[in-house]
This record gives C-alpha cells, structure tokens and sequence, in this order.
C-alpha cells in the first residue's frame, strides 16, 4: 500500500452549463447549503473546497461497503461559474485539474457552455465523468436505495422517458466525439465516459458519484499525484486588502512554507518574491486560516513581499537556489510563448487570466479566427491603435474582443473599431462571428452598390419648386438610398434623367436614405409633361447587375429585395428573358 503522505489530493472541477447544478451537487458533497446563499442563484467566481478522507468515506457508504482502501488524502474540489468554464484553471504544460466532473441537466443535454467546456476538456486532455442531474424531475420518478435499482424499477412511462433522454445525451454526446455509458456499464473507462444519473435535490446518485470518482482516481492517477519536492501553485486572483496585496491561489504541488522564495510567471520577466504570510482554506469551508506551511493540494492565500504586478492565471514555483531560478524562469517564459503564439495579422483580445486568455485562444482558433495581439487586463489605447491599423488592412479584424474585462476609462475608441466584451466565453465567440458576418456584407453590399444601388422613389406633386432647367422637386425614399449620378427609370422601364443633385433642408446633401425626403434635381425635364402622371421613380440597373445583386441576396432587406423584383418586372415589360 502506497503511503498517503506521498500522494496530494486529486483537484477536481465541477463544470457545466449555468444553472445545471454544479454548486448544488457540490453542497450535496459537504452538507452545506452553498447554492441557496448565491445571487440570483448562480456562482459567481471560482471558489474551492478541501474535502478530507473522513468526509468521503462519510458522504459515501458505497466505499466501505465495498472494502475499498482508499489511499488519497481527500479532493481539492473546485467550483466554477458557469460563464468561466474553469478556462482559469490552468497550470504549467496543461490543465490545473486532476479530473473533472461534467454537470448536465438530463432532461436538457448539452447546452452551447456544456460544448465549450467539452472542448477545453478535450484540448487539456482531462479525464472526466457526467454527472446526469436532475432525474427528480422526470415525471413520476422514485427514489431507490442505488440509483441502479431506480432506473431498473420505474414504472413503464417514466423508465421511457428516462431512456430517450440518455439515448438523445449520448448520440449528442458522440457528436463531440465522446462514447459513454452509464457508470455499472462501463468495462473500459478509458474508452467510455462514465455517466452518473443523479439528483442534487433529492441527494440520489450521489454517493454513486463520489464512489466512481475515488475509483478513477486510484486506478488511473496515482503517479500524477505523487508529490513532488518544490512547491508549485497558480494565482486565481490577486485582491487588495488596505494597504496588503494577497494571491488568492491553488497550491497544486509540493509543500509551501512561510519565508519561500517563489518565482511567479509574467509576460515580462518574471517576479521573485518571498511568502511573507500564508492562509489555507479551512476544511468543508470558504473560511481562510492562518498558517505557517501549507500541503498541496490546497487552496491558498499569499502574501507576496512583490514590489512588480502579479497577474491572475499566472503559474508559480518554489525556488532553492539560483540554478532553480534560471531553469524556472526559462521554463516560464517558453511556456507563456507557447500560449501567446500569435498571428502576423489578426485580432485583438483580452482577458482576466492567462487560463482564461488561453482557453479564448483555443476557441477562436478553432473557428479560424487569428490574432495578432492579446493580454491580461483592461482594454487600453495600444490595443484600440492595433485594432485601428486594421481598418486599412483587413476591415474584419478592426475588434478588440474583451472576456471579463472592460475598456480603460477615459480611452476613447476610434471610429470604425468595434469593441465586444462578455462574461462568457461562447457568447463571445457568437458575437464576433455575426459582427464578422453583418460586417462581411455590408462591404459586400457597398461595393455592389458602389456599382448599381437598388432604390425606389415616391414622387411629392405637391412640392414642384421648379418645372423644368432642371426640374426641382419633392421625392421620399421609400426604399435604399438615392445618390447624385444615378440614373431613374419610371414604372414603364422608360429612362428619364441622372440625379443632378439632391438638397435636405436647404443644404446640398450627395445621399439621401430610406424613409428621408428631399428635393431632387433632374435635367432635361420638364414636370408638368414628363412626371406630372407618374407616381414612382426607380434606380435603372443592368442586366449583370441584376444578377449579381440576386446573386447575393442574403445581403438585402426584404425591402430591397421586394424593390428589387418590382424592378425586373418592369424590365421584362420589354424584355421577357430580362434577369433570368
């Protein structure tokens, strides 16, 4: 039997989509009531438990009922909100959690946060469960001593309901590329992704779920919990507290003492800093304590004696000597490289962590989205000079995308640049791949009708200001814009003039748009005999045109497509084959 005090506690995060029931399965874990004390019932940042061997073996029957002899000191289990994705937890060379357990409402599947999570877990190549929550709420359900026995004896309806929900999860569930099975039927965990059907409110399943978690741990991740010699951890977040700055932090590795030397990661070149206090979060509890050396894994509180700027998401490493030093360093360096690769022409972003700024990477390069700047932080004028530069370049790349930061006061944004920022990193990714697409077409839509413009006018009788040399008078736009130069046709195809000019209260004006009423000046007309009858004017465009504009019609209002077809009839008057 291997000795606990050589093996940490495995870290474990609890993901999924936003009000799936993390935090509840969480407090179905420890016995406390976390979820009811949240606003508006959702997590609202990272938090952490220490959850000791007596407390599983508690929370967990299963586990002497089964004569298991469990050889991990506890979990170290992490919480997140729903829109963080855990994308902070991250460390050196891959993902800050030893295993992770997917959260998913059974009666609603994979949710747009489940896939993006899918996809990190699969990019940090971490072993993970499901935890099928909320089978409570299949209509009819009862509780059973196993959740086993439950399934197996539900009444006829209610067993049918149950199996076309785990049949819909795990074909959307193959989708992203993931075979599974419920936990007891599962030979090859390694093959399969162990689903447990579970509810937090009535506790059922639960003790299943800790049961197969233990067992994943002892079978697969015995040498990955080994600890090591130095102390290796990574920053959360960094608060201030009066006059003290602490790093709220996870020790994931190793043993930390008070007076330490670390060296913490940054984009510059790294700090060296000495522990001046510790705190270790307090079993069962979100309470801190103060400490003189704390055992990994654990979540911790630092006081750095740092005069640089510590930045969140930043791993950091106990140091012994100055070879320690230069060996870490160069190894920060290359590995905060490898996560910065950046593009020669792309994008800028910018998060709250280098996990978070991580993940926002993975995710846009997957929708082959480049990026040619990016950085912790708020948004500030070297990122918005960046992005303006693009303007001249490539007009789709004049964004700054922002994941739970915000724009520098006082910063004004230059015109043209877009700047979106959210607290959830899919809707990120959907918000810029529609201001790509609106903006996409709407260069699309302005070369084409730098060429041709699709334009119905509605002629004002009763504003003539002048019959004729040119012809003065009142038109509104009724559809797409009207501009000097372009030449109109009335409703019989007949040519009548090109816009000599157009005035909006008295001012000479190039354009007018939709809805607008101007005057409008023709040559070579005289009103009273040539428009005095004639009630709409349209935009004469050509045959080619007319094709490149149906072509391209997804870029068109209804309105102009409707002129646009009011258009080709009165051609084909002359013409049958006209636009075909």
């Amino acid at each position: 039997m291997t000795d606990k005090s050589v093996l940490r506690s495995p870290i474990v995060t609890v993901c999924g989509h936003v009000d799936h029931g993390k935090t509840s399965i969480l407090d179905c874990f420890r016995g406390t009531d976390v979820q009811a004390g949240e606003a508006g019932g959702i997590t609202q940042k990272i938090s952490f438990t220490k959850y000791p061997l007596t407390q599983i073996i508690k929370s967990c029957p299963l586990i002497e009922k089964a004569k298991v002899n469990l050889e991990i000191p506890g979990f170290l289990f992490i919480d997140t909100p729903g829109h963080a994705a855990f994308t902070n937890l991250r460390k050196r060379g891959g993902s800050l959690a030893d295993l992770a357990i997917l959260v998913v409402n059974i009666k609603e599947g994979i949710k747009p946060q489940t896939a993006e999570v899918l996809q990190i877990l699969r990019a940090n190549k971490t072993p993970f469960l499901i935890a099928l929550n909320k089978i409570d709420t299949i209509s009819g359900w009862h509780k059973c001593p196993t959740v086993k026995e439950s399934i197996e004896t539900q009444p006829i309806h209610v067993r049918q309901e149950f199996d076309q929900s785990l049949l819909q999860f795990q074909a959307s569930l193959q989708e992203h590329g993931f075979e599974s099975d419920l936990f007891y039927e599962v030979t090859d965990f390694t093959k399969k992704i162990a689903l447990v059907p579970c509810s937090a409110r009535t506790k059922e399943g639960i003790s299943e779920l800790l049961f197969v978690l233990c067992g994943l741990c002892q079978k697969f991740l015995k040498e990955r919990l080994k600890v090591a010699v130095e102390a290796k951890g990574v920053i959360l977040e960094v608060k201030k507290n009066k006059n003290q700055e602490w790093a709220e932090a996870i020790l994931y590795d190793g043993t930390l003492d008070e007076g330490d030397e670390v060296i913490i990661a940054s984009f510059d070149e790294p700090v060296v800093a000495k522990v001046r206090a510790l705190a270790e979060i307090v079993p069962l509890s979100h309470k801190y304590t103060s400490v003189k050396s704390v055992s990994a894994a654990s979540g911790v509180k630092i006081q750095f004696s740092a005069d640089q700027e510590i930045l969140p998401g930043m791993p950091f490493q106990e140091i012994k000597n100055e070879k320690d030093k230069e060996e870490v360093n160069k190894s920060f360096k290359k590995d905060i490289s490898q996560v910065l690769e950046l593009d020669k022409q792309g994008i800028v972003i910018k998060s709250d962590s280098l996990g978070s700024l991580e993940a926002l990477i993975t995710l846009l390069k997957q929708e082959h989205i480049q990026i040619i700047k990016s950085g912790i932080g708020p948004i500030g004028k070297a990122d918005l000079s960046v992005a303006k530069a693009n303007l001249d370049i490539n007009p789709l790349d004049a964004i700054v995308l922002g994941f739970n930061v915000k724009l520098d006061t006082d910063t004004e944004v230059p015109k043209g640049v877009k700047i979106i920022t959210n607290e959830v990193v899919y809707k990120l990714i959907e918000d810029i791949s529609i201001w790509r697409k609106e903006t996409s077409d709407s260069i699309l839509k302005e070369k084409l009708m730098g060429l041709a413009t699709i334009t119905k006018l509605q002629i004002l009788p009763e504003y003539v200001f002048r019959n004729s040399n040119p012809a003065v008078f009142g038109i509104r736009v009724v559809a797409g814009k009207i501009k000097t130069g372009i030449p109109l046709i009335d409703t019989n195809g007949e040519s009548i003039a090109h816009v000599k000019s157009l005035q909006y209260e008295k001012a000479t004006v190039e354009t007018a748009t939709e809805g607008q009423e101007v005057a409008m000046a023709l040559p070579g007309v005289a009103f009273d005999r040539r428009l005095k009858e004639v009630k709409y004017l349209y935009a004469d465009i050509s045959n080619k045109q007319f094709k490149e504009f149906k072509k391209n019609k997804d870029i068109l209002t209804a309105n102009e497509l409707k002129v646009l077809q009011e258009i080709s009839d009165i051609k084909r008057k002359s013409g049958p084959t006209w636009g075909a």
